[in-house]
């Protein structure tokens, strides 16, 4: 680990900032995500995709959220031992409420993870690098977690989704993102390199997020047409399908 580089991702807020933000939505979390239903759970129907599950893998969800990860995971797997990793008591009250049957496990941090080494076959790591205080070290550790050869399914949105989610969020309101950084996938990239992990695959989706289902289906297609061009680049959740 190159501390230049830890340095050079520091970002300005810490990851108790983060907890706190989610803390103070975790009320809302379900209902706001409720009204953009199909899009919200786009996120899991793609990486089940990806996850490649066969038997009794131990998997890793984090952030968690609702635990709503778990229920896709074990449609596909009922016997994958999935422990879903909150850095939010909050949500996690939430999750224990609507889904009482999951297995949770509280963080404090994404740069230090309270696991050992090689623990994991598979971690899902959704919509959370653009929170991470630190994501070079967070990827660092998830790659630590990792057993040689797992995969990682991980998404977020990129830079270019920065102005379309001020605008929504003026429009529509919602629970809000607090600290980010929706970072490039050219950054994303970088960061994978640097921190170990090799890309098997990098896919943008969701380029239309609202409104009537054929139409967002639509933009699915303009963006897997144009999947390696600038255009997937506008898709607001990119995918990486990493391995260790």
């Amino acid at each position: 680990m190159e501390q230049t580089l830890v340095k050079y991702y520091q970002n300005k807020w810490s990851d108790s900032d983060v907890e706190a933000h989610w803390d103070s939505v975790a009320s809302i979390y379900i209902s706001e995500n409720n009204k953009v239903k199909a899009a919200h759970d786009q996120r899991f129907k793609e990486t089940i995709q990806h996850l490649k599950l066969k038997n009794s893998e131990k998997v890793l969800v984090i952030s968690s959220r609702d635990c709503e990860a778990n229920d896709y995971i074990k449609q596909v797997s009922t016997t994958a031992e999935v422990l879903n990793a909150e850095i939010s008591q909050g949500l996690m009250n939430e999750a224990k409420r609507v889904r009482p049957y999951v297995k949770q496990q509280k963080i404090s941090t994404y740069s230090k993870l309270d696991f050992a080494d090689n623990s994991f076959d598979r971690i899902v790591n959704l919509e959370t690098l653009e929170h991470a205080e630190n994501p070079y070290l967070f990827l660092w550790e998830l790659n630590r977690i990792m057993k040689p050869g797992g995969i990682m399914v991980m998404s977020c949105p990129p830079s270019t989704s920065e102005l379309p989610y001020q605008i929504f969020t003026f429009l529509f309101g919602g629970h809000g993102e607090g600290p980010h950084r929706f970072p490039s996938s050219k950054r994303v990239k970088k960061l994978l390199k640097e921190t170990h992990w090799k890309l098997n695959l990098h896919k943008g989706t969701v380029l239309i997020p609202v409104g009537p289902l054929k139409l967002q289906n639509f933009g699915e297609k303009i963006l897997n047409t144009f999947q390696e061009t600038w255009i997937a680049e506008l898709g607001i959740r990119q995918f990486y399908v990493c391995e260790k």
